[in-house]
């Protein structure tokens, strides 16, 4: 995950610090273990097990995708990729504790020029990293570079919006969740407006992959279903993940659903995430390959 600081005049900011954000990253990315791990199954049917001996992880993050494809690809040497030092840390304590620290090693880098030095790999897998570069098409085109002949790329990018309440939760306007993506969608394309040498592409993924000169393969999604009631835990995840909404949205979601998101991130509020019983986690990710010739 890039680094980059976008900041605007008006309405709110596109700044990430990933540094803040690495705590709800790596529990967000446990959370979605299952989910990974069929991609990652899915992914070794179509590239035999014992012939992935290096894979690079683009925008590893806090290493909980690194490990798993560690595990699922026992033979291979994995790349943990990212631009933030801090949760590269996470990514090497996390392999040393899985008993990894022997095959999953960390690279700082910055996308998309720092991964140009990096060797190739038999597998890139490029997750929910690609849209914090402002040219998703040459680095895509850098990406297929790092493949060895017969490799393959696997890009997450897409899917559906999580959802963790129903419609009507019984406070404030029926709909909180379709009035935050809404508002998430317009910090997005501030976010994306703001990074350099940013493109816009039309986000027909096959097209860009076989523009950067891969041969596009198969897509599919996997969906991740914790039905209520939840744990503690991921309870903890939604009140995290709810906070950085409230923090970035300030300005662009009306006072009345700021109010609304006020009571739920609330521990002492019966209404709360952490008391009410009908919070779930529900979401999609989509996964593109292409093969190098």
């Amino acid at each position: 995950m890039s680094s980059h600081h976008h900041d605007h005049d008006g309405t709110g900011t596109t700044h990430i610090d990933w540094d803040e954000l690495a705590p709800l990253l790596e529990r967000g990315a446990e959370l979605q273990r299952p989910l990974y791990a069929q991609a990652t199954a899915w992914i070794g049917e179509q590239l035999p097990v014992a012939s992935v001996r290096r894979i690079l992880d683009i925008g590893s993050g806090p290493g909980v995708i690194s490990c798993l494809l560690a595990e699922a690809f026992p033979y291979a040497e994995v790349v943990a990729v990212d631009s933030t030092p801090a949760l590269l840390d996470r990514a090497r304590a996390r392999a040393e504790r899985m008993g990894l620290g022997d095959r999953v090693r960390v690279h700082v880098a910055e996308m998309p020029d720092g991964i140009d030095d990096l060797d190739e790999a038999d597998l890139v897998w490029a997750g929910n990293s690609l849209h914090h570069v402002g040219d998703q098409r040459a680095a895509l085109t850098g990406f297929g570079r790092l493949l060895r002949p017969g490799g393959l790329l696997a890009l997450v990018e897409g899917g559906l919006q999580p959802r963790h309440l129903p419609r009507d939760i019984g406070v404030g306007r029926p709909g909180l969740e379709s009035r935050i993506d809404a508002a998430g969608g317009e910090w997005f394309e501030a976010m994306r407006a703001g990074l350099p040498d940013t493109r816009a592409e039309t986000e027909d993924w096959r097209a860009l992959l076989a523009a950067a000169g891969l041969t596009p393969t198969v897509n599919r999604s996997f969906l991740l279903d914790v039905p209520a009631p939840v744990t503690v835990a991921v309870r903890e995840h939604l009140v995290a993940a709810f906070a950085w909404q409230r923090k970035v949205l300030e300005g662009r979601l009306n006072p009345d659903d700021m109010a609304v998101l006020d009571r739920l991130l609330d521990p002492e509020d019966k209404e709360g995430l952490m008391q009410r019983p009908d919070c779930f986690l529900l979401s999609a990710r989509t996964v593109h390959t292409a093969r190098r010739g």
